[in-house]
C-alpha cells in the first residue's frame, strides 16, 4: 500500500511539473471563451466545424458517433451523412482520417487526440489558441501562434478567419528577435471577425462537451435534484409545523 501511494504521488508531481513547463513555454493571456454547454445549436455547429476542419488530423477516441447523435439531438442518419467522414460504424469513436505515414511526413508525428483537451487546457485556452495564429515564414509550415509559440500545426481555420500578421515590438536587447506584441488582420477571410469568434466559440463548446459528455446529462439532472430538494424542504417545514403546533 505504501509503495502504491508513493507511485501515485510521484505521478502527480510529474504531471504538475509537466504542466508548469508547458505553461512556461507559452505566451500571452487567454481570452474568455464564453461558451455554453446548454446551447445545443452551438454544440451542433461546433460538431460540424470540428468534423470538417479538425477531424482530419485529430481523433476523439473517447467520443462515439452514437453518443454524439443522442446528446446533440441529432438522428443517426444526420450524423452518418453530415458528420461521419471516416466511414466507421455509428457505434465507433471518432477516428483521425489522415494516414499515419502522411502525419509523420508532414508533422513529424501523429497529431494528438483531442478528447480531453478542454479538461487539460481549459476552454479559454482552446478559444484563444484558435484566434492566435499568424503568418511566420520562418516556421516549417509558415504559421506560428502567440499563445503557443512555435506550434507545429498550421491554422486550420485560416479560410474563415483570414490571414493575420504579427505586430512587432522593440527587441529587449541588441540582436534579439523583435517580440510579437499583437496581431492584425491583413487579409479578411470568409467570415467577419464577430462571426469567426462565434465559430471558434462553437468549436470550443463542442470540445468541452467531448471531454465530458456526461456533463450535459448532469446539468439536466441537477435541475430536477434542486426541485426535489425544494419540495422536500417544504414538506419538512409543514411536518415540523404539524408536530409543534400543540407545543407551547
Amino acid at each position: 500500500m505504501t509503495d502504491h501511494w508513493i507511485v501515485r504521488l510521484a505521478c502527480a508531481a510529474a504531471l504538475m511539473f509537466a504542466s508548469a513547463v508547458a505553461g512556461a513555454a507559452e505566451g500571452g493571456k487567454t481570452l474568455q471563451a464564453g461558451n455554453d454547454l446548454g446551447d445545443r445549436g452551438s454544440l451542433q455547429r461546433g460538431a460540424q466545424l470540428y468534423m470538417n476542419y479538425c477531424s482530419g488530423c485529430h481523433a476523439l477516441k473517447y467520443l462515439r458517433y452514437s453518443s454524439m447523435a443522442e446528446d446533440l439531438g441529432l438522428s443517426e442518419e444526420e450524423v452518418m451523412n453530415n458528420l461521419n467522414f471516416s466511414g466507421v460504424p455509428i457505434g465507433e469513436p471518432v477516428p483521425v482520417t489522415m494516414p499515419k505515414a502522411q502525419a509523420e511526413k508532414w508533422f513529424g508525428k501523429m497529431p494528438p487526440d483531442l478528447s480531453l483537451i478542454a479538461r487539460v487546457r481549459g476552454s479559454d485556452w482552446i478559444y484563444t489558441y484558435l484566434k492566435s495564429f499568424y503568418l511566420d515564414p520562418s516556421r516549417p509550415l509558415g504559421w506560428n501562434n502567440t499563445l503557443f509559440p512555435n506550434a507545429s500545426m498550421p491554422n486550420p481555420l485560416w479560410e474563415m478567419q483570414g490571414l493575420q500578421h504579427p505586430v512587432l515590438g522593440k527587441p529587449e536587447t541588441a540582436g534579439a528577435d523583435a517580440p510579437v506584441i499583437g496581431l492584425k488582420l491583413a487579409e479578411p477571410g470568409t467570415l467577419a471577425p464577430a462571426q469567426y469568434d462565434q465559430a471558434v466559440r462553437d468549436i470550443t463548446n463542442f470540445l468541452e462537451y467531448a471531454g465530458e459528455p456526461a456533463a450535459l446529462k448532469r446539468e439536466k439532472l441537477g435541475v430536477w435534484v434542486i426541485l426535489f430538494l425544494a419540495l422536500l424542504t417544504f414538506l419538512a417545514y409543514l411536518l415540523k409545523k404539524e408536530y409543534w403546533k400543540d407545543v407551547h
